[in-house]
């Protein structure tokens, strides 16, 4: 084994390492959320994920941006098949394994890589423009400023080294093709490198040649590597999640909001009907809605995690449009965040943090015993709770199918049913409601006017 060899293996298992302990994090910050089934048939799941996940179909409702999203994308799908040479190349210390192996195939296999790793280059500057100089607005919303933009413009910096890379080693490695033949295996006349390779490196003596040809191998392996073990801390993250969220969406029709049983049999026996589920199942008073990620579903968390902060579902959203606080993407942001918080304090194992914090008494950190003083309403206002109007806008916009909304009215309920508060005039509709039966406190002129459409 040589010193590459070596360096390979420690590199690429030093990453693999940091990126298992980073992905669960993820997986055990998810399970924080409360156990909720899947409903609906799988297969109607599977067509979501194939339409919208691996189709893209809700990014083409702006073109633009999704044609250059699709040259990324692609592109990232198709440069797998390299990386996995590159892997055996690394660990067996050869040079382009399944060139000899594949001959002709080998070479359309790699010009289109080189084709679509070009195209994606020129998306990823029209990307960098529309984000920082073009300042598009969904782009520059004050919930963007500080890590979220640099964290944007850090992922399109890397995949500018990405495709430099590519085309460094495969334009060096062109060159020396014809130069040594025994130790570097025709690749065929790639689409690209084949002649920007003597127009870049043509002139270079053999050696330096060599040497360029490593570092554009080092650089590819390096990035790719450092994006594995920087995803699980960046919005990126919907790279791998986008697929599974897709298939756990909600399959419901727009507009049909969670049933709550105990309400309905509240309602049910206040009108005189006769309930449809076993009462004795809530001779406690349960909590209502959410206050902390503890109360929302796993769906709801991973939701938040597979957010690609693009902020379509705030472009659309009718209360941001016409000046409310709202923004479903700082919600599902803000959900990740006091995620991440309590699944760092969780994972201290420090005992500050429990309900019981008695030292003679066995405690450990979990859903029940954990209290750190705060919840979701310390990052989440009353004011932008309020402001939604429930039109299901950024439901229907979210390229990856996130439902914002569904947060948004759990936080409501526990406002409205755990906290008896809320806005005043909500506060004077739901007497109302719940005293005449009518949201204008006058039933009996409601109940004439309806005896009258009848």
């Amino acid at each position: 084994m040589n010193m590459q060899q070596l360096l390979f293996i420690v590199l690429a298992g030093s990453a693999g390492y940091l990126a298992f302990k980073g992905y669960k994090r993820i997986y055990q910050n998810i399970l924080l959320g409360k156990s909720a089934p899947l409903s609906g048939r799988a297969s109607d799941r599977w067509s979501n994920v194939l339409l919208v996940a691996f189709g893209q179909k809700k990014m083409f409702k702006n073109w633009i941006p999704a044609i250059f999203h699709l040259f990324i994308y692609v592109a990232f799908l198709f440069t797998q098949i390299e990386l996995f040479e590159i892997m055996i190349d690394g660990v067996f210390g050869v040079h382009r394994f399944f060139a000899p192996i594949l001959g002709g195939l080998y070479t359309f296999i790699i010009s289109c890589i080189e084709v679509l790793s070009f195209l994606a280059l020129i998306a990823t500057v029209v990307f960098l423009y529309r984000r920082n100089l073009l300042k598009v607005p969904r782009l520059v919303k004050s919930e963007l400023n500080g890590w979220p933009k640099l964290d944007a413009n850090l992922i399109l910096i890397g995949e500018l080294l990405l495709v430099s890379g590519i085309f460094t080693m495969n334009g060096a490695d062109s060159v020396l093709q014809m130069r040594d033949s025994i130790h570097y295996p025709s690749t065929g006349n790639l689409a690209i490198s084949s002649w920007l390779g003597p127009f870049l490196f043509g002139s270079l003596d053999t050696v330096l040649l060599q040497m360029v040809e490593r570092a554009g191998w080092w650089l590819h392996l390096m990035v790719v590597l450092g994006f594995i073990v920087y995803l699980p801390y960046s919005k990126h993250l919907h790279i791998f999640l986008a697929f599974p969220n897709v298939y756990i969406s909600n399959l419901n029709s727009r507009g049909k909001m969670q049933n709550m049983p105990e309400i309905m049999n509240e309602v049910k026996s206040m009108l005189g009907m006769e309930a449809t589920t076993n009462s004795e199942a809530y001779s406690e008073i349960p909590d209502f809605g959410a206050k902390d990620v503890f109360d929302l579903s796993w769906q709801n968390i991973m939701n938040a995690y597979t957010c690609t902060e693009c902020g379509r579902c705030t472009a659309v959203c009718p209360a941001n449009i016409t000046g409310k606080k709202l923004s479903p993407r700082k919600i599902m942001m803000d959900i990740r965040d006091r995620t991440e918080e309590v699944g760092r304090n969780m994972a201290s194992g420090d005992m500050k943090y429990a309900k019981n914090k008695e030292n003679s008494v066995p405690v450990t950190l979990d859903a029940q015993n954990y209290d750190d003083g705060k919840s979701l309403f310390d990052y989440i206002s009353r004011e932008e709770i309020h402001a939604c109007t429930s039109c299901n806008a950024c439901v229907e916009v979210c390229p990856v199918l996130i439902n914002p909304l569904e947060p948004i009215l759990n936080l409501r309920r526990y406002e409205i049913l755990s906290e008896s508060a809320g806005p005043h005039e909500w506060v004077q509709l739901f007497n109302a409601m719940e005293n005449g039966g009518c949201v204008w406190q006058i039933p009996a002129e409601r109940e004439a006017w309806r005896h009258e459409l009848t």
